[in-house]
């Protein structure tokens, strides 16, 4: 059986861009499994059917007909903390895509072709979250005993 971990879901409906991105971080990232999609769908069906309901998450903006924001609110009630989980990434930052990240709480929004150290620092940022809250509960277990009763 395989620990769990802080796994990352990748999305993007070009399965180039997927196995590249997969492959970037690959190198850098240890903390939990890497998947990747290329069907909308298929990714919400599996998110959907996750036990737990938190992950990094890196989307495509635009997914064909569909969106990246129509992934991501399709999985929010699993994931309360997905938009700021995000790592964006799109062919084109205009301002609409800009203004609706910023509009979402996204806070990492990375242009294609995506620099390996952007997606590092991004995906890095996101972890170090979820690893200071970790820390907290290690040193206070007062504090884990109380969440574990919420």
């Amino acid at each position: 059986m395989k620990e769990k971990g802080l796994d990352i879901i990748i999305m993007d409906d070009d399965i180039d861009v997927c196995e590249t991105l997969k492959d970037n971080i690959i190198k850098f990232y240890k903390w939990g499994e890497i998947l990747s999609f290329s069907d909308v769908d298929e990714a919400i069906s599996y998110c959907l059917t996750r036990d737990i309901g938190i992950a990094i998450f890196v989307v495509d903006t635009f997914l064909g007909v569909k969106t990246g924001l129509y992934f991501l609110d399709a999985i929010e009630k699993t994931f309360p903390h997905i938009y700021e989980d995000t790592v964006m990434i799109t062919g084109h930052a205009s301002n609409d895509v800009v203004n609706t990240c910023v509009t979402s709480g996204i806070n990492h929004l990375l242009e294609k072709p995506i620099k390996e150290y952007a997606l590092q620092f991004s995906i890095r940022a996101i972890v170090e979250k979820y690893l200071r809250f970790a820390n907290k509960l290690v040193q206070n277990p007062e504090l884990a005993d109380s969440i574990s009763q919420l």
